[in-house]
């Protein structure tokens, strides 16, 4: 076996196992969402009280742990796109691979910006969360601030 040989099978290796490590991770983060959503539905119809008091599914929680999942899947299959076009270079490889890797990009750039925004939301909501009176063991009542709520 040549060197030339040997690059090239231990790069289609390397690319599958890429492959495969991206259709993994979404595979487990589809089980997982699927597992997150039937337990809050399952909770929630337990307790009769489906969309009463803002106790509704978490669907954005759900959604967002999918595409922080897909995000790194899409990377893993751009490495492998890469790897297969590195053994056997032609035009035609050069510029699908381009392709590929622009639509990927592009999806990944809009998946991170609904994450940054989730992001964004979940610390506006914090911030305006208002202040709690707590009642303390000697049955002095203080106020306290969110951030100081969430610690105890």
């Amino acid at each position: 076996m040549t060197l030339e040989e040997l690059v090239r099978t231990v790069t289609g290796w390397l690319a599958s196992v890429a492959d495969l490590s991206g259709a993994v991770v979404v595979g487990v983060a589809a089980i997982r969402g699927l597992l997150a959503f039937l337990t809050a539905i399952g909770g929630l119809v337990l307790r009769r009280d489906v969309g009463v008091g803002g106790n509704e599914i978490p669907k954005e929680e759900i959604r967002l742990s999918l595409a922080r999942s897909l995000a790194l899947a899409l990377e893993f299959e751009v490495g492998a796109d890469i790897l297969r076009t590195v053994v056997t270079p032609s035009w035609n490889d050069i510029v699908l691979l381009g392709a590929i890797i622009l639509l990927r990009t592009v999806l990944n750039y809009f998946l991170q910006r609904e994450l940054d925004a989730a992001t964004k939301r979940a610390a506006g909501m914090l911030a305006t969360e208002p202040v709690r009176d707590q009642v303390a063991h000697d049955g002095n009542v203080r106020t306290i601030a969110p951030e100081a709520a969430r610690r105890g």
